[in-house]
């Protein structure tokens, strides 16, 4: 509930966390001098002053000469909106435990495991677009973004708002042409586009080429101007594969698959296959960003979730830079941190 009230009222959720903050502090301190109360929280006398009437007001606190306390209803409310807070407050917490497991720049965890539920798949695609507004700033932006299913979803929570006060361009991170249509690099830069009122750049090229044909194409002026756009771009998007799974849409072949089982690849991305150690143990020739290239790009976001992305999420991370941001699920950090049990306090 509190993550759906600062999406879409974050100053009425300034507010209320405002007001928690006041109600346990009286709670743990009454009776308590609003002086004394105000040096505590770190407000100053006039903005307690406003906020402690309002209190007073709604009858959850009352005041005398000895100070102020909380009355019954004050603290079943307290204890109410305790329990919401700590799940926030405990989400925060969790988000900072996973960004230093993971040793990346920050981490937004989403409730919920989107293996079991499509509506979560929803959610990460919203927070992934609250993540992308908040680093890019106002003016031109290139975005660069790849394909999958997850940046289907992140492509269908785009808005007008999001485009408000930003030039937007985006432009596929890879070739695409050869796999199912609505999960191409292409279409999912046009849909981006098309929601959020920016433009976009088609990238007509095949995702994996033969090495000498990979020269050949990338020299191609409209492709070739396409590729500087991408390795000049803002904000990469991105997803993590797990690894069979993508092998197996790809269509790779038997003996590519038995090498990749041979060599415990557990994670893909950018046509990259790597181990739980994070180390590259396969590598596909393609047309678009190189991973070598992501030190250069001032934003990245990684958006993968569900318990059973985990161990790709963890592997594949292990590569990446250190500015890297991961918007997930509630499932895949427990299975993170903690193994198979839930989420720790």
């Amino acid at each position: 509930m509190l993550s759906v009230i600062e999406k879409v009222a974050p100053d009425m959720f300034e507010t209320l966390k405002r007001r928690y903050h006041i109600l346990k502090q009286i709670q743990k301190s009454s009776p308590i001098g609003r002086r004394s109360l105000a040096g505590r929280l770190g407000f100053t006398e006039r903005v307690l002053r406003s906020e402690v009437d309002i209190l007073r007001k709604q009858s959850l606190i009352q005041i005398s000469s000895a100070g102020m306390e909380c009355t019954p209803l004050g603290i079943e409310t307290f204890r109410q909106l305790e329990r919401l807070m700590g799940q926030h407050i405990k989400t925060k917490d969790q988000e900072t435990r996973l960004a230093n497991r993971l040793k990346i720049s920050h981490c937004v965890i989403v409730p919920g495991d989107s293996d079991k539920d499509s509506f979560i798949l929803e959610d990460i695609g919203h927070a992934a677009v609250k993540a992308l507004d908040f680093l890019l700033p106002e003016g031109k932006n290139v975005i660069a973004v790849m394909g999958g299913t997850t940046m289907v979803e992140v492509a269908h929570a785009m808005d007008e708002k999001f485009g408000e006060a930003r030039q937007l361009l985006y432009v596929p991170a890879r070739g695409g042409l050869g796999e199912s249509v609505d999960i191409q690099a292409n279409v999912i830069a046009e849909t981006m586009a098309r929601k959020s009122g920016g433009k976009s750049r088609a990238l007509y090229a095949p995702e994996h080429v033969r090495s000498d044909t990979y020269s050949l194409l990338s020299e191609e002026p409209e492709i070739k101007e396409t590729l500087q756009l991408v390795e000049n771009a803002s904000l990469v998007l991105y997803s993590i594969g797990s690894a069979f799974e993508m092998a197996e849409r790809r269509g790779m072949k038997k003996e590519t698959l038995k090498l990749l089982k041979n060599q415990n690849a557990v994670a893909e991305a950018f046509g990259e296959f790597v181990n739980p150690q994070g180390e590259i143990v396969y590598k596909l020739s393609r047309i678009g960003l190189q991973s070598s290239q992501m030190d250069r790009i001032p934003h990245l976001v990684a958006v993968a979730g569900g318990r059973h992305k985990a161990e790709a999420i963890e592997a594949y991370v292990k590569t990446v830079p250190p500015h890297t941001w991961l918007v997930t699920d509630e499932a895949a950090a427990s299975q993170i941190l903690n193994g198979d049990t839930p989420l720790k306090n």
